[in-house]
This record gives C-alpha cells, structure tokens and sequence, in this order.
C-alpha cells in the first residue's frame, strides 16, 4: 500500500501548469523610446539656436579707410581745448542820455548795418532843431533886406555921380552914397555869417536829433535786449543800475574764431597757417576745418600759456559765441609726389580698446566679433592711424560694449 508522500508526487505530477512564456516584444514598442529621446534633442537644439541668436549683441560698425590727405591733412601734433569768440561785438546804445521810446529788436534777430533798433524822446531835440530852423530863415530873410538896400544905394550913387557932372548936386552928396552902399555890404557880408552859423545851430541840432535813433553799426544777429520802452539809457553809467548802457548786443557772426590757450612748452608746434581740425562740443561728430590765424605774443604768467587765434574755414549757424570746442594741431600735408603711401588704415578713434598692455580692435567676421591686437600710429582729427591688425575696407566696431569678447555673436544696430 503506497504510503502519504508517493501520494502527494503523483497529485503534484497531475496538477496543470498555469503560467504562460512571456510574448515577444513588439516591433513599435521597440523604437518608440529612441525616436522620443530624437525629438527632443532636436527641440533642445532649435532652442539653444534661437537663444544664441537673441543674445546677439547690437553694436555699431565703421569701415576701415585708407589714409589719405582728405583724412584730415595730417596727423595731429597737439590738441587743445578753447572757446568759440567773436571779433566784431557790440553793445549798441545812444550817444546821448534819454528815455527809450521804442525798441525794434528781439533776441536772435538778424540786422543790417543802419537798420533802426531803437529810439529815444526826441521832444526836446525836435524843439531845438525848429529853434535853428527859425533863425536862420530869419537870417536868410535879413540877408534879402539888406540885397535890396544895397540895390538902392547903387542907384543912388549912379544918380549922383552924373548930377555931380552936370553940377547939379555937390561932392559930398556923391561921398555920403558911396558911404551908404559900402555900409550896406557889409551888413551884407555879416548878415551872410548869420546865415551860415544859423545853418550850422541846424545841422548841430540835427545830429542831436539823429542821436535819438539807435541804429546797427554793421550786420549781425542780437544775441541780447538790454532796455525795454520807458527806461533811461546812457552812453555813460550815470545812475547806477537805474540807467541802462545800451538798447541790445549785436555780434558779427562772420567774424566768429576760436581762441584757445597753449601750454607754452607746446607753443613751437604751432606756426601761422597751420591746418587745424576743430569740434565743438555741442557736435562731437562734426569735424570743422580750421587754420591757425596768428599766435598771440604774449604769455600768461599764472597758466603758463600762450593764446592762439584759429579761423573757420567754413561758416554755419551751429556755431554761436562762447561754446566749447576741441582743437587738433595738424602736420603740414606732404607735397611731394614721390613720397611714399602711407601705411595702414584710418579707424575711428572710438574703436580702439586697452585690454591690459594691448590695443586691440574688434572686427566684424561672419556675425562674430574677432579680437585683433593692433599696432596704432599717429592722430587724425577723430580717427587713429592702425599700422598693423586691420585691413582697409574691414568692418571694426565701434564703442564696443564691456561684455563684447572675443567670438560673441553680434548684430549691427540701426543708427
């Protein structure tokens, strides 16, 4: 008889086998993670290149240039600093002490010579010149009287002469019309000298009056109103501040320079006619032709300086009095035809960067900015002449930003 275990092998022998082999993959299932990890790479890649091109920095660009005499007639061998002045500058105001009547002007206009600016009360010259009017057409109107007189006498002497022939009328009575008609001439003669100091009361009185219309002593712009309707002017300072000196300034804007102060241990790099580049503040990107009018001879003991006059070549009404301005002392251009080209290129002096014991230029390349070391030669005005580094024609930013290195991406910004 079997015993409990062989029956418990035979029931494990008969039971059925319930668990199944595991299927086979399937084929979509098998590339679906691959081709997910595939897109996703390439979002990442559009994204990192729409990033790198937002960071692009914008920056301004110039082109290198060739040297050449246009370039500013040569490299500069001093700069200095002065003002734009005025030649030809004048307060205008009456010859005489009055009150103004009218004032004519207004800050900026432009005015010819003689044009009326102003007037003064002219009240009491009017009455003096009616005065010399009168004595002399009194004078004039004596004058006549005593023609006719004379006239007469002449007459009478005539009729004498012949009775006295005829042994009608005695000498003496010839005598006495002869005596008449030399009297009356020279009442004649005096009342003449009448006529002519009466005429001369005229013309004094006459100028007084012209004294009373302040006119432009030449063309020009007012650049200020002194006196307004009802206050006294004085040719004098008569009064204190309650008399003013003029109607308004005028100034020649023809006659307008720069004067600038030169440190005397300079003063041998400047010569008469020498060219010079100028800029005023107020345009730091216009570069004014200018020369050198004459060198002042003279020193300032205080500031050890010489003045210098400098003329525009070019006249504009951007420029007005007193605005400052940047000079260039320009080399003498070189003449001679077998010289030889110069060297290098001509960059904006803004495009030139210290980074430590270089000076390097930034070009534009493919949308790159490039670092180059450069080698700098002389000044030309607002440009720097670049020996070596930079090619003519090449694009170099300018003003480069702090964060610019070397293989930034750039755009060019709009100007």
């Amino acid at each position: 008889m079997p015993s409990d275990s062989d029956n418990k092998a035979l029931l494990q022998q008969l039971r059925i086998d319930r668990t199944e082999a595991p299927a086979p993959a399937s084929p979509v299932r098998r590339y679906v993670l691959p081709a997910g990890a595939l897109v996703l790479l390439v979002l990442l890649g559009v994204g990192w290149f729409i990033l790198g091109r937002a960071k692009a920095l914008p920056v301004h660009v110039a082109a290198a240039r060739a040297l050449s005499a246009s370039a500013g007639g040569g490299a500069s061998v001093l700069d200095a600093t002065g003002y734009v002045t005025a030649r030809r500058e004048a307060t205008v105001s009456a010859q005489i002490t009055g009150t103004v009547s009218a004032v004519l002007i207004e800050e900026g206009d432009h005015v010819k010579a003689g044009q009326v600016l102003g007037r003064l009360d002219d009240t009491s010259q009017r009455a003096t010149l009616a005065q010399a009017q009168a004595q002399l057409h009194s004078a004039e109107a004596l004058l006549k009287q005593y023609q006719v007189q004379l006239a007469q006498s002449e007459r009478d002497v005539r009729r004498d002469e012949d009775l006295v022939q005829r042994n009608l009328v005695s000498q003496q009575a010839v005598e006495l019309a002869h005596t008449q008609a030399d009297t009356q001439r020279a009442q004649i003669e005096q009342a003449q000298k009448q006529i002519d100091l009466a005429a001369a009361n005229v013309r004094a009185a006459q100028v007084q009056l012209d004294y009373c219309t302040v006119r432009a002593p030449f063309d020009g712009v007012i650049i200020a109103k002194a006196a307004q309707v009802g206050e006294i002017i004085s040719p004098l300072s008569a009064g204190g501040g309650f008399t003013r000196t003029g109607i308004g300034t005028i100034v020649d804007m023809d006659s307008l320079e720069i004067e600038v102060d030169v440190n005397e241990a300079y003063i041998n790099r400047v010569q008469p006619g020498q060219p010079v580049a100028s800029v005023l503040n107020a345009y730091p990107d216009w570069k004014i032709p200018s020369h050198v009018i004459a060198i002042i001879p003279t020193a300032d003991r205080s500031k050890a300086t010489v003045k210098v006059r400098i003329g525009l070549d070019i006249k504009d009404d951007r420029i007005v009095p007193d605005m400052g301005v940047r000079v260039s002392f320009l080399e003498e251009a070189k003449q001679a035809a077998s010289a030889p080209a110069p060297r290098g290129a001509l960059v904006p002096a803004s495009a030139i960067r210290t980074e430590g014991e270089h000076d390097v230029v930034y070009v534009l390349a493919n949308k790159r900015a490039e670092r180059r070391t450069v080698t700098l030669g002389g000044n030309f005005g607002d440009a720097r002449q670049v020996l070596s580094g930079v090619a003519i024609g090449e694009s170099v930013i300018t003003d480069p930003p702090a964060q610019l290195k070397d293989g930034s991406a750039v755009s060019v910004a709009q100007s």
